[in-house]
């Protein structure tokens, strides 16, 4: 199977791509993988460091206010088209799989002028505007929520598949969680992000809360601060334990997030599609802190859908403090019952093999054009 992979801007775009290439690759090992994306976003370094040819197309989103520099977009849309459809035509896929960003725009809407069979993959529980102007060209539409389904008007296309970013979390190994941290293995571990990047506002509440932590004696903290933001934070936390604290590892990126996950007892962090496709494909109690600067508010969305279902508590970031993060914190951890209830919970909205069902769907929409 010949399949071109496109997404960008965030890690979110990416990162499932990636998984349903990895999973076409151990179903079919002689599958050929083409990824096309933005020159100047992160998948122009992060798809290269998996060894996958990458390709480029220049584009850029609309303004949601009447601007001549929409005029340019249209323009650079077209274009886009034009170079998408030559790298289309170059590579001869058998099927083309976008998962958000602007870039899908072109190269999606190029393969169905082509006649090229195309599934697009949205991961919030609110559907994006590229996705949803290109779900009217695309074969198959598969969504992470099925609050997603009811956005898309042709519905027939629509199904639910969960986030394929799921299915790599699943496979990590425990042993190497503990050992990456240099901690006994069975220790509670509480794991708090802001994502890959990082965010402030968590990292100023981690500050407050840090001489809290004593309070909760056999519990691992593990803080990824983002790299940027990792100097400042470590010294302001220094300064607010005035002693080192053995129970608090504060690092500025974890390489092995699957790992540590798979050891973690609670997580803390943001509400991205792919961060909540992992947390209930493993089933781990969460409190989240959606983020608010995110388009149409989607993280909340998808911060609802877990709560609703009893899979996890939220804390809006406006109402964040350290005391009330540490309140949360010391509730679920000195409640078995709790712990497991809401664990339980997350894992009955997990979908462990998402990737395998949408590689499943790619093979249905190959074989049905040969």
């Amino acid at each position: 199977m010949r399949i071109v992979l496109t997404g960008g801007g965030t890690g979110g775009h990416i990162y499932p791509a990636l998984a349903i290439g990895k999973q076409a690759m151990e179903e079919q090992p002689g599958s050929s993988i083409l990824y096309i994306g933005t020159p100047k976003g992160l998948e122009s370094r992060i798809v290269p460091a998996q060894g996958i040819p990458f390709e480029s197309v220049e584009i850029t989103g609309f303004r949601r206010k009447l601007s001549f520099e929409n005029v340019r977009t249209v323009m650079r849309f077209l274009k886009g088209v034009r170079r998408s459809k030559q790298l289309l035509r170059d590579f001869k896929p058998d099927v083309v799989v976008g998962t958000g960003g602007y870039v899908c725009g072109p190269v999606i809407y190029a393969a169905a002028k082509l006649g090229i069979p195309t599934l697009i993959h949205e991961q919030n529980a609110v559907a994006g505007l590229t996705n949803q102007f290109l779900s009217r060209y695309a074969s198959r539409v598969a969504v992470s929520f099925k609050d997603a389904l009811s956005q898309f008007k042709r519905q027939s296309n629509a199904l639910y598949t969960g986030n394929p970013c799921a299915t790599s979390v699943v496979r990590a190994d425990q042993t190497k969680g503990y050992s990456r941290l240099g901690i006994p293995a069975g220790t509670q571990v509480v794991l708090v992000v802001g994502g890959s990047r990082g965010a402030k506002a968590i990292n100023d509440v981690m500050v407050d809360m840090a001489p809290l932590l004593v309070r909760l004696p056999d519990v691992h903290f593990v803080f990824v601060t983002g790299e940027s933001y990792y100097e400042e934070t470590k010294r302001r936390i220094d300064q607010a334990l005035q002693q080192p604290a053995n129970q608090l590892q504060v690092l500025p990126y974890l390489h092995h997030m699957p790992e540590v996950l798979a050891i973690s007892k609670l997580v803390v962090g943001r509400a991205g599609a792919s961060s909540i496709a992992e947390l209930t494909a493993l089933g781990i109690p969460a409190i989240l802190i959606p983020s608010p600067n995110v388009t149409n508010n989607h993280q909340e969305a998808n911060a609802r859908s877990l709560v609703q279902a009893g899979a996890a508590e939220m804390i809006l970031e406006r109402d964040l403090s350290g005391a009330l993060l540490f309140e949360r914190i010391s509730h679920m951890m000195n409640s078995a019952e709790a712990q497991a209830a809401m664990s339980a919970a997350s894992r009955s909205l997990g979908m462990p093999d998402s990737a395998a069902l949408i590689v499943k769907e790619l093979k249905q929409l190959t074989a049905t054009r040969q």
